[in-house]
């Protein structure tokens, strides 16, 4: 070769470099738009700027622990709809953990604002989000600090949007059309809905779906927090924006992304299973919690949320 000719060739790469760097700085910045604008479009503010139970606002960017209301919601044409899957997560930084319960849907409890006794899903038909919060801080014993509020009818595209999620399964069935085998499974959103809809052929009942409807959040959320999403970042984006509320602030989800994005590998499972099952005077079947069960659980989120110190 002719050192001519390698002397074009060497000075051909700072191009190839700087093309390459246009091209990656534009598809960051393509991202980074689109996530702005998604998170704006899932933004819900609620009227209460704090929890009742709070002296102040938690601060995020000083890496303070955290609770999350999800409320998976089933809302129907003419209907206020219902909050079919209630689940609390406490986010403690500090010791770089996660802690995740489900409430039963049909546990009997005072529904905060209503002044009644009632189903705990109730809560959300008769005074939305913000009547679900208090009635669960209510129950909990905790603050709410933010909610997430996902429509469940359009879960299934969150799924497909990262590209399906892995599970576990400890139980083989059928369901609609689809065949549930033991251990490792692979689903789609379609697939993954029906999976944690599934009650009444699981020996545990709603205890049964609730473990489900953990383990497919638990599966969104990893992948959700892999490399291969960012090439799939605008199915994502669209997914939550047509199907996500949440009263947590853009600044606060960048709080979150910056200071918490290690706290979800580590997700400990919590569980109500001690309480019993029956029908009141207007022959409605109740979930009542055991109030022993229910005190352990308040300590341990209590505890997690640092409210002791």
């Amino acid at each position: 070769m002719k050192r001519s000719d390698a002397k074009k060739k060497k000075k051909k790469w700072p191009w190839v470099v700087g093309v390459l760097f246009l091209i990656g700085g534009a598809y960051l910045l393509s991202v980074y738009m689109s996530f702005t604008s998604t998170l704006k479009d899932i933004h819900s503010p609620i009227e209460r700027e704090v929890s009742d139970m709070r002296v102040e606002e938690v601060k995020l960017e000083k890496k303070q622990p955290f609770s999350v209301l999800m409320l998976g919601v089933d809302e129907r044409k003419g209907d206020a709809g219902r909050s079919d899957t209630i689940i609390v997560m406490t986010v403690n930084p500090n010791d770089k953990s996660t802690k995740m319960v489900s409430i039963p849907r049909d546990t009997y409890t005072e529904i905060i604002g209503k002044g009644s006794m009632d189903k705990i899903n109730h809560a959300y038909a008769f005074g939305g989000i913000e009547m679900s919060m208090e009635t669960v801080e209510n129950l909990l014993d905790i603050p709410i600090d933010y909610v997430v509020q996902v429509n469940m009818e359009g879960f299934e595209d969150i799924v497909d949007a990262v590209g399906g999620v892995q599970v576990n399964n400890t139980l083989d069935f059928s369901v609609d059309q689809y065949n549930y085998p033991k251990g490792n499974i692979t689903l789609n959103g379609e697939e993954a809905l029906s999976y944690v809809r599934m009650r009444y052929e699981d020996p545990n009942g709603d205890f049964g779906r609730q473990d489900r409807q953990k383990q497919v959040i638990q599966a969104v959320m990893s992948e959700g927090a892999s490399v291969k999403s960012l090439v799939n970042y605008r199915s994502i984006f669209n997914a939550l924006g047509d199907n996500v509320q949440t009263n947590m602030t853009f600044d606060e989800m960048m709080d979150v992304q910056k200071n918490y994005r290690n706290v979800v590998g580590t997700v400990d499972q919590l569980y109500f299973k001690k309480g019993t099952g029956g029908k009141k005077d207007n022959g409605v079947w109740y979930y009542n919690m055991d109030e022993t069960e229910l005190a352990e659980k308040q300590g341990i989120l209590k505890e997690h949320l640092q409210l002791n110190e």
